[in-house]
């Protein structure tokens, strides 16, 4: 048995073991600004994680990018990660109003494990371009890299970045984050149960989201909503979502891309009746709306 002093240090070393994972945005479509929507934040899909060893990723740059931005040039200048997974508006506005781009220092690396589009730097190009932006990106003051071709695997410093691919208009891509052996599922948008093309089975993402300790995955919908007038939008019934954390065994799931009609109360009804689906499967999985400001320890 290992005395109190190496139990202390055991408990030191696997919480070091981690990712911190912090929401900037998990609205969907477009950006909603009200007193009614300040709980859950009105800002669109923005997520970024930091490890114990300081490699910084973020996940999509919707408008939740633009106060990411503002928190970080107030500290050194630093090396960041963009992982995209697809260019629809509300994954990519933000990105011209990110500070640290017009910052010499920092170095911006951005990865194009996307099915979407052939070109990552195309993709964040057309978000600066002319006649919908004044700037345009070779004017910017931050060093860019891209890394076009990564496969279905890559990594970022210690980071297992897997992708997989999203069933959504216009195609894109989830992702799988490992990190000493604690990993994030992200699917900011999905609908896995309409064919759309490259999507792939319940049973595929199940298996993709094995084990994962926080799944991060497209709720939006009632049934009743999705069946008058969205099905084959690109978006999931949240009872479906809650199914895929279950069967999955996720160890949290984190439900994304929130309604812009959507209010907070209404928010807060939808959280306690996907943590009843929960509780009612007999399950300790952990179920929470995603929260601009959420802070998670993976």
């Amino acid at each position: 048995m290992p005395g109190a002093d190496g139990c202390q240090l055991f408990l030191k070393a696997t919480l070091a073991m981690s990712m911190k994972v912090t929401v900037w945005g998990a609205r969907g479509s477009v950006p909603t600004p009200g007193v009614e929507y300040i709980r859950y934040g009105g800002d669109t899909t923005c997520m970024s994680l930091e490890t114990d060893d300081g490699t910084l990723v973020v996940l999509d740059a919707g408008t939740g990018l633009r106060r990411f931005g503002s928190e970080l040039i107030r500290k050194p200048p630093r090396r960041i990660a963009f992982v995209l997974s697809h260019a629809h508006w509300d994954h990519v506005i933000g990105f011209p109003f990110f500070k640290p781009l017009y910052r010499k220092g920092f170095e911006l690396d951005f990865y194009g494990c996307t099915h979407a589009q052939a070109s990552v730097r195309a993709m964040v190009e057309k978000t600066m371009q002319a006649p919908f932006f004044p700037v345009d990106l070779s004017r910017v003051g931050a060093t860019l890299t891209f890394h076009e071709r990564c496969g279905d695997e890559c990594m970022i410093g210690d980071i297992v970045v897997q992708r997989f691919p999203m069933s959504h208009p216009n195609g894109g891509c989830g992702f799988r984050i490992g990190y000493k052996g604690r990993s994030l599922i992200f699917f900011p948008d999905n609908e896995f149960t309409f064919d759309h093309q490259g999507g792939r089975s319940l049973a595929g993402y199940v298996n993709f989201c094995a084990g994962c300790n926080l799944l991060v995955h497209d709720a939006e919908y009632r049934a009743e909503e999705y069946a008058a007038f969205s099905r084959g939008w690109g978006h999931s019934i949240y009872t479906d979502t809650v199914r895929l954390g279950l069967e999955a065994g996720a160890e949290r799931l984190l439900l994304w891309h929130i309604n812009q009609d959507r209010v907070d109360d209404q928010v807060d009804a939808l959280q306690t009746e996907a943590r009843a689906v929960v509780l009612a499967a007999g399950s300790r999985m952990t179920c929470d709306m995603a929260a601009a400001g959420m802070v998670i320890e993976v």
